[in-house]
């Protein structure tokens, strides 16, 4: 046995209480690049430790979730979101007996790509690379390529696939992929109706009445009854489902949110603001990568520029982005230096 025998208790412990289609510490397929395993934790708790000490998830916190630049202390950001999706993955992976561990590595790594103001952002350089670009698919590139200067945080093989699938049009490879792209879902429907009620966009019983009826008044009543719902439908099986009445109404929800608060005259005036910014720094960048910071510019002798155009204003929070536009094509007397640039 090993000196320090934590990582065999939690192996025995898999082995005992996890479900059969959980996927449990010891079945990894393995990372990209060999490497000596840790003697205290499993592959997933490493994978989850490295993305919680990344750069990029100490951006999120800095990042648009919905509202931009809110006033506001209690609206939530992408960090907050990214901690509401990892809570309530948990819950779920715990209620199924699937592998907690591996659900909070995927729930803290699926956003770690996204722009600066939220989607607006990632439509904008979606339509403005003719590559395309897509939050999930740069979350990989990041896990993959982007952090560590450019080496990349080396994960397993099940976290960099949970991370691209997280979508809702994804297929995760393991059931608890598969509860972290729900509860992405679960927690950001449910908490931009409070963000929004909280910036007086909503009032709480404007919201869909048969909706609320089936899953709650509240946005804790709401998330219970849809862990609820998935525990019921998915115990003992291979599958991470929602209730069909469930599922049916958190999509209701979501389409009600797309046509009172995500796309509406206020919230696509911002979004224009965005992509005004973003498409000049874009055009600017492109016409000469010289004017890239030096880690962004060795990244071109290997990748296309537009792809690593991207790479860096997606990486910009909705702070650093005003204040490169600024330094871009402001006077130079509000600009940050170039020594500020190089170190972000």
């Amino acid at each position: 046995m090993s000196e320090f025998p934590v990582k065999e208790r939690r192996y025995a412990m898999e082995d005992t209480y996890f479900s059969e289609y959980a996927c449990k510490s010891l079945q990894t397929r393995g990372r990209q690049r060999a490497e000596q395993p840790c003697a205290m934790r499993t592959e997933f708790q490493r994978d989850r430790d490295r993305i919680i000490y990344s750069k990029a998830f100490l951006r999120l916190k800095n990042k648009t979730q919905v509202f931009f630049s809110p006033e506001g202390d209690h609206f939530r950001t992408r960090m907050t979101h990214t901690i509401d999706v990892s809570q309530i993955a948990r819950s779920i992976a715990r209620s199924l007996s699937l592998n907690e561990d591996l659900a909070e590595a995927i729930s803290l790594g699926h956003d770690l790509g996204h722009t600066p103001f939220g989607h607006a952002g990632e439509r904008v350089l979606n339509a403005l690379s003719p590559k395309g670009f897509a939050h999930n698919e740069q979350s990989l590139r990041v896990v993959d390529v982007l952090e560590k200067d450019g080496k990349g945080l080396n994960l397993t093989y099940e976290v960099r696939d949970g991370i691209v699938q997280h979508k809702k049009s994804g297929n995760p490879c393991t059931l608890e992929g598969k509860a972290v792209s729900l509860a992405d879902r679960i927690a950001y429907v449910n908490h931009d109706i409070e963000d929004a009620i909280r910036a007086g966009l909503l009032r709480a019983e404007e919201l869909p009445k048969e909706e609320i009826r089936i899953l709650g008044s509240t946005s804790r009543d709401r998330i219970n009854a849809m862990i609820t719902s998935i525990y019921r439908t998915s115990v003992g099986k291979n599958q991470v489902l929602m209730g069909e009445s469930e599922a049916q109404a958190l999509e209701s929800l979501r389409a009600f949110m797309f046509e009172r608060v995500y796309i509406t005259p206020v919230s696509m005036k911002e979004e224009e603001r965005a992509k005004r910014m973003l498409t000049g720094m874009y055009e600017y960048f492109m016409k000469d990568a010289n004017k890239l910071p030096a880690f962004y510019r060795k990244l071109t002798e290997e990748y296309p520029l537009e792809q690593v155009v991207c790479d860096y204003l997606s990486s910009m929070t909705d702070k650093f982005a005003v204040a490169v536009f600024n330094s871009i094509f402001v006077p130079h007397s509000w600009a940050l230096t170039e020594k500020d640039i190089e170190e972000i």
